[in-house]
């Protein structure tokens, strides 16, 4: 049914508020790469209006530190643009920070612990290889 897969990859040693937390940022970063992927807006029977979501499944899968790093390296590698929170993150308080905090940070020192991409199928398979489902 869809050509592409979206898979978030969240470090398996979070809190469970820090896994919900990561997740929905992750999901924001996609949903504004990919803004045709919302729908149309939900109605129920008495007519109330609710917000549009999103027309394409989502995998939610965990690793451990190493594998997470991998992940980053190999979605660089294939050029796929990704949403990714590092651990430093926690610690800021609004989006500006947010990117401060991150600019500090090279692929070989980051300490990933979320990063959702949405790309080809097989390439997404290939790139979250060793990563397993969220339970």
């Amino acid at each position: 049914m869809f050509d592409t897969k979206i898979a978030i990859v969240l470090k398996d040693d979070l809190a469970t508020w820090q896994k919900l937390n990561v997740t929905a940022f992750l999901v924001s970063g996609i949903v504004g790469q990919a803004p045709e992927m919302i729908g149309d807006a939900y109605r129920d029977r008495a007519g109330n209006r609710y917000n549009a979501l999103s027309v394409q499944p989502m995998i939610v899968l965990s690793a451990d530190d190493e594998t997470m790093a991998r992940i980053n390296r190999r979605a660089l590698e294939r050029d796929i643009t990704t949403s990714l929170f590092i651990e430093e993150m926690f610690s800021t308080g609004h989006d500006a920070a947010n990117r401060a905090v991150f600019s500090e940070f090279s692929p070989d020192d980051a300490k990933v612990v979320g990063i959702a991409m949405r790309a080809d199928k097989k390439i997404v398979d290939k790139v979250t290889k060793g990563a397993v489902m969220h339970r």
